[in-house]
Parts: C-alpha cells; structure tokens; sequence
C-alpha cells in the first residue's frame, strides 16, 4: 500500500532532510505524528535507535522526560521538543527534592525508579527500570527492601512477582490508573472473543482480569505472535 503525506507532512519530511535530522515518535503520538515518523516505538528504545544513527538533530514527538532521556544517551546530537508545555502526569508526582527527603527516611534502602521519570529525579536513584524489566531491575538486588519511584501500580505489579519488600511511592499515570475493572468487564462483555492486554500502570484489579500483561512494545508483539485476531488493550 502507498501512503501518500498531506502538505504538512511533506513539509515536516523535507524540513527533516534539510535539517539532517529524525523524527521519533512515541507510540501513544497520534497516527498522523506516527506515519511522518523515522522511528516510532516505547520512549527509551527510540532513544537507544537513535544514538546509532548518523543523524545530527533528533526531533522527538513526546514529553520532557523523553527528551532528556534522548539527549543523554545522544550526546553529540542536538534534541529538540516540538511543544515545550507537554508533560507527563507521572513523571510531575515527583521531584529530586522530594525524593532526597523521602531517602533521608530510608537510609541504605536502593531506589529503583521507573525511566518514565526526569533526569533529575534518575539521577538521585541507584538504578532505573522498564515497564518491562522492573521485576528482574528489583530482583537482581541484594537489598531485601527497595524503594520504587514514581509509579504505584508498576511497584504493586512488581511486589506480586518479588520476594522482596516493596516500598511504594504514590505516582501513577492518570491515564492507566483511571481504568476500572467495571469497564473493562464491560468491554470483555462487548468483545467475547478479545483477548484482554493490560500494561502495568495499570490498577491491580485491571491486571487480574488481563490475558497478559505486558509493555507497550510487549503488546505489539504479544500481538504480531497471538493466533488470536482480536484484542483490547488497556493503554493511552
């Protein structure tokens, strides 16, 4: 199939091609943000993809923390954030100050914090983690307590597959911790033969009605892989 862009698009293709530069995408960006993309996936992937290209500009289609993350694992590029006013629910729930007070009352406790966090508050914890790997982040420590920062429902996702005594700090993303089990009864009812797919920012209670739960690159190839042909997904 062609896809053939609007002036817009081509205007953002050709201002890319002059520019020497990329344009990633996150996966929660609207299509017509996707289809103009380079790059389109989870916000650290992209920015993993893009320090191996040769490109000198990267334009990233996300929030600040995106951003951040791209500029440090990207050094000698330069990143730039089409809209300076979009944040992230989450990564707001918590600060560098904020998290030194909450350590000051944990001492030699290990922070594990969630990458979907700002690269002041990465900075003051002892390692950072995935949706997708944060049990295996938490479970490779020798701390039998550990502090995971900022999202509530991935540290209670994560305590459920540890031996380990999770301390929980009280961030989420409005957008997964909105979802209630009653609608997605509602929708297992409206969609018999779906499978349901749940991300772990999402409530317990979501979770234990999931067929798998997974990251969002870990839906698309749960996905790519299922015999089944139709899904619901409780993401953005």
């Amino acid at each position: 199939m062609t896809y053939t862009f609007t002036r817009e698009q081509q205007e953002v293709r050709e201002w890319l091609q002059r520019r020497q530069a990329i344009l990633l995408a996150h996966n929660y960006q609207p299509p017509e943000i996707q289809d103009v993309a380079d790059l389109t996936g989870d916000s650290l992937a992209l920015s993993l993809s893009a320090a191996k290209t040769d490109a000198r500009v990267i334009v990233f289609a996300g929030v600040h923390f995106m951003a951040e993350t791209a500029a440090i694992l990207c050094p000698d590029k330069t990143v730039l954030l089409p809209r300076l006013d979009v944040g992230c629910y989450m990564a707001d729930t918590i600060t560098a100050d904020s998290l030194r007070a909450r350590k000051r009352e944990l001492p030699g406790v290990p922070v594990v914090t969630y990458v979907n966090s700002s690269a002041a508050v990465k900075a003051e914890s002892d390692i950072c983690c995935t949706s997708a790997n944060a049990v295996k982040v938490v479970n490779s420590l020798a701390a039998p307590r550990v502090l995971m920062v900022p999202d509530k429902n991935l540290a209670l996702y994560t305590a459920r597959h540890s031996p380990k005594e999770i301390l929980i700090w009280a961030g989420c993303c409005n957008i997964h911790d909105n979802l209630t089990a009653a609608e997605v009864l509602a929708a297992k009812a409206a969609h018999p033969g779906a499978l349901f797919l749940a991300h772990p920012e999402c409530r317990p209670e979501v979770l234990d009605l999931a067929d798998a739960v997974r990251s969002t690159s870990g839906m698309l190839a749960f996905a790519r892989t299922s015999e089944a042909r139709e899904f619901t997904v409780s993401t953005e």
